[in-house]
């Protein structure tokens, strides 16, 4: 709704042509534990970007029939994501492993409560939460000497509140294996395991881990699942972190006759980091590929500010790239076997499916 117009500018067409008019891309995006505003733009046109994301922050109108009009927009981007597979298993597989509070729900929510929101469900949501001391401003690129003091000026008198804390992340443990039935010629999988939260001391090693795994087209989920067996058209390994939670998995879109090789190969690679030290040159291809990847990342003014914006809101501290950089480059392959015997256990393994099944069962037994 900070897109639909504020006192100065009415409409969404007013806001979108004030942007089009500096040739500049705006949005916004939501994730599990924050929200972002931004444009993106020249920059000798720095000052009407901020003040067109000021205006949106402090100034929206939040009208109701406005409200009206964007909740069937929503409730059909649910549609949409409920119908994409690929992207829908995420939620299946957050609900598996964290259940009912803030990590286990759908960033995009609930039909009925879009449908059942007002004008002061908006309103209400701002004054518990957006407050100057939940929010962190970033411009990168060629910004200017006197870009902190423009931002003073146009946010500096906003009043300090008390302001809401997030839940934190509850242990949850109710099953190993979700299915969600739906009728597809592919089916879509995670197999993953709990891991550390964004700020744990093997953070780096276990970065190391996920590199291995599913790090780049010669990785070992990669090289073993397609390449080799030819079970997927994409299969990836990460590691994703919360400020108090986290998740190492694979993801892959696999043939629905050929499910049971494919879940076995992915739990096979993952047992097998904890089972041997990863070879000493497999091991500094990884580091070169992490630390490359996060140089490529820094080259981009976009990726820049939001490795700097992570820093800030989630981890509470400064950006700093070379202690990034000199974290990777310490992990050892006694680090890495260390970190996968921690967490990679088979009663911690957990399976998240979405294809044309009923039975969570007779998948356990491939774990």
């Amino acid at each position: 709704m900070f897109f639909k117009g504020t006192e100065r500018r009415p409409t969404a067409r007013d806001i979108a042509g004030e942007v089009d008019a500096i040739g500049g891309e705006f949005n916004a995006f939501t994730t599990k534990e924050s929200t972002a505003y931004y444009v993106k733009c020249a920059a000798e046109h720095r000052d009407v970007a901020l003040d067109v994301l000021v205006d949106m922050l402090r100034n929206s109108r939040f009208d109701a029939d406005e409200i009206e009009r964007e909740k069937g927009v929503i409730v059909e981007e649910m549609n949409m994501y409920f119908d994409t597979p690929r992207d829908y298993i995420g939620g299946v597989y957050d609900e598996l492993l964290y259940g009912d509070q803030p990590l286990g729900w759908d960033i995009i929510g609930k039909k009925e409560t879009v449908r059942s929101a007002t004008r002061e469900t908006f309103l209400s949501y701002l004054g518990n939460w957006y407050h100057p001391g939940r929010m962190v401003v970033g411009i990168a690129g060629r910004i200017g000497d006197d870009a902190v003091e423009r931002v003073s000026a146009l946010l500096g008198d906003l009043p300090a509140a008390p302001t809401g804390e997030p839940a934190p992340a509850q242990p949850y443990v109710n099953g190993r294996v979700k299915v969600f039935t739906k009728a597809s010629d592919q089916a879509h999988v995670i197999v993953g395991v709990p891991s550390y939260p964004l700020d744990h001391p093997d953070r780096y090693a276990l970065q190391m881990v996920a590199t291995v795994l599913g790090g780049g087209m010669s990785s070992r989920l990669f090289t073993e699942v397609r390449e080799r067996r030819g079970l997927a058209y994409y299969v990836f390994g990460v590691n994703h972190s919360y400020t108090d939670a986290g998740s190492l998995y694979s993801q892959a879109g696999v043939d629905i006759t050929r499910i049971d090789e494919a879940l076995t190969t992915i739990a096979t690679e993952l047992k097998g980091m904890a089972a041997a030290p990863v070879p000493g040159d497999e091991l500094e291809k990884a580091r070169n590929f992490a630390k490359g990847r996060f140089v490529l990342q820094l080259e981009n003014p976009q990726g820049l500010i939001m490795f700097g914006l992570r820093k800030e809101v989630l981890e509470r501290r400064a950006p700093d790239p070379e202690e990034v950089l000199a974290g990777i480059s310490a992990v050892t392959a006694e680090d890495v076997q260390r970190v996968a015997q921690d967490i990679i256990r088979d009663d911690r393994l957990r399976l998240a499916v979405i294809g044309p099944f009923d039975d969570a069962d007779r998948f356990e037994e491939l774990l």
